[in-house]
């Protein structure tokens, strides 16, 4: 009977219950509080407080605000990442190889520095473009008011046309050319072409793109909370940090929190909705079964034109405001003039060696994102394991358990940590490092699965069945075959996690403490608190720590390769 039962709980059954456990403490218990403390209180149903706090003037305005910049971003930002693709992709347009990698620098970049930078330049009264212009050209007022919604979604486009940039240029790079050369052979100009033949194929990649975009965009805190701030420009994800951070984190700032990411939730999910059904219907075939090279349209006069474009737009979106960034944290004090005399390096070393509060947030972005990476990493190979290899029951439950915090605003990951992890369960780490650890794991835990699953695809069960039946144990045949295999997706997964989470702000800014602000957290707080010379120097310093990962990262992911 004993043995019976051994034989029933096996490897496969401790498997199964690791990757379980793991994704209901960390992504489901905490996603169900912001659910539990949104409806119930006391016990019972209170719809009262929720419909009250639907209902009041700032909620409404918050939603409106998010649609109305969610929106703007998501025209702009297609319209950009579609018109680039294409350029890059379909015409002779010069060094398009080198325009390709340069669009996707933006993702490098933490949007919310972008931002800060943009402040600098373009804010009405001390931003020194409009001060150039009024003061050198003699214009009456400012040219533009960064603090504005034509503002942040300016701000917003320029970081996050990449998903549409990505998405379109590989359709079109993937399309069959023989289908546009027939429609020019039978008489077609380039505009009926592109009309009726090349945009409707990739449109689903277009679409598919936008929707991604206005997903991140209405989850968005960081832009906005520069930018908006002083306007009054509130979305959802700036309105709950505004209710708990001027409340000191009361229950009842917490519970408001709640109710409105409910709204965040329900908005994420109807968009995830949309992608699917827009996925499902434009299933075009438009990849043949040999290998074509893409037509490419002749530019002709319009080439260096064109080139000089996309260099200006580059130069504009990029390298102005990271020069600005490093410019503004060197000066003596905001404002001055970029002469020899007002420039000096103590910032940064200050920022570097001397202040305990810069010091410690470099400190703990480094190793939150390299611890959370790691553990992320090995629970997705066994909860990726699981679903990929394993048969048992329950399989399609933690597939969605873990792409669940991908479709969910960091802001709500964030509240639902709170809700778990602040002594309700009988541990209370709120306001430590570890509480941001825990909403790290939770956040990235769909990276994991995703490169981890792709990589376990491609071992062949005949692998572990042989070594299975050489006598090895499960976990031997795991260590000695499987993880060697998938070391790939494995390295791969470690960086999706490790990168993102030296830039991250959203999540963070909801949990830190006195002594656990991370990067992002000190350039927003210096900024807030009108330090805006450290925050400029702490942000370069940041993006030098960002780049020269990229750098390690590509390098040491080729050569793991």
């Amino acid at each position: 009977m004993l043995s019976k039962a051994a034989s029933r709980f096996g490897t496969p059954q401790i498997l199964f219950g690791l990757a379980v456990g793991s994704l209901v403490i960390f992504v489901a218990v905490p996603v169900l509080l912001i659910f539990v403390n949104a409806l119930w209180v006391d016990g019972g149903l209170n719809v009262v407080d929720l419909v009250n706090v639907l209902s009041e003037p700032d909620t409404y305005q918050a939603l409106l605000n998010s649609l109305i910049l969610a929106s703007g971003v998501t025209v702009t930002g297609t319209l950009v990442g579609t018109f680039f693709a294409w350029l890059v992709t379909r015409t002779n347009l010069p060094y398009k190889g080198t325009m390709k990698l340069l669009f996707l620098v933006p993702f490098m970049l933490p949007s919310f520095i972008g931002a800060l930078a943009w402040k600098m330049l373009l804010s009405p009264r001390a931003g020194y473009i409009n001060r150039f212009f009024m003061d050198q050209l003699g214009f009456d007022s400012p040219i533009f008011d960064i603090y504005s919604y034509l503002g942040i979604i300016a701000v917003e486009t320029m970081y996050l046309f990449p998903f549409v940039f990505i998405q379109v240029s590989g359709a079109l790079e993937r399309m069959d050319p023989t289908l546009e050369e027939a429609a020019r052979i039978s008489g077609a100009d380039l505009f009926t072409i592109t009309r009726k033949i090349t945009i409707p194929l990739v449109l689903p990649s277009i679409l598919s793109g936008s929707l991604l975009i206005m997903l991140y965009s209405m989850a968005h805190f960081g832009t906005v909370a520069v930018l908006g701030s002083e306007a009054g420009i509130y979305n959802i994800p700036t309105l709950i940090y505004e209710r708990i951070h001027q409340s000191g984190g009361s229950f009842a700032a917490i519970r408001t929190g709640t109710v409105l990411s409910t709204v965040l939730v329900i908005t994420a999910a109807l968009i995830i909705w949309l992608q699917n059904r827009v996925l499902a219907r434009g299933r075009y075939q438009i990849i043949a079964g040999k290998s074509f090279r893409p037509a490419e349209l002749k530019l002709r006069g319009l080439r260096i034109p064109l080139l000089c474009l996309c260099i200006a737009y580059i130069g504009f979106t990029i390298v102005l405001p990271t020069v600005t960034i490093f410019m503004v944290g060197g000066l003596n004090t905001y404002g001055l003039p970029f002469t020899l005399e007002n420039m000096t390096l103590n910032n940064y070393r200050h920022i570097l060696f001397e202040w305990d509060l810069t010091r410690d947030a470099i400190w703990n972005s480094v190793s939150l994102g390299l611890a959370s990476a790691l553990i992320t990493m090995f629970a997705g190979v066994i909860i990726s394991y699981v679903i990929v290899k394993m048969k048992v029951r329950g399989k399609g439950l933690l597939e969605f358990l873990g792409m669940l915090p991908f479709s969910v605003p960091g802001s709500v990951i964030a509240l639902g940590v709170i809700l778990a992890w602040s002594g309700r369960f009988g541990v209370n780490i709120y306001n430590t490092v570890w509480i941001i650890l825990v909403a790290y794991i939770a956040r990235y835990m769909a990276f994991s699965l995703k490169a981890n699953s792709a990589a376990l695809e491609q071992v062949h069960d005949s692998l572990v069945e042989a070594a299975r039946a050489s006598g090895a144990t499960l976990w031997q045949a795991l260590r000695d075959i499987v993880i060697p295999l998938v070391r790939p997706g494995m390295v791969a997964a470690f960086f999706l996690i490790f990168l993102p989470a030296l830039r991250e702000l959203t999540v963070s800014v909801l949990l830190y403490g006195p002594t656990s602000r991370t990067i992002g957290v000190a350039i927003y707080t210096l900024n807030e608190d009108g330090e805006t010379v450290y925050s400029a120097a702490m942000a370069g310093i940041a993006l030098i720590i960002i780049v020269t990962a990229e750098v390690v990262v590509k390098r040491f992911f080729k050569v793991s390769q």
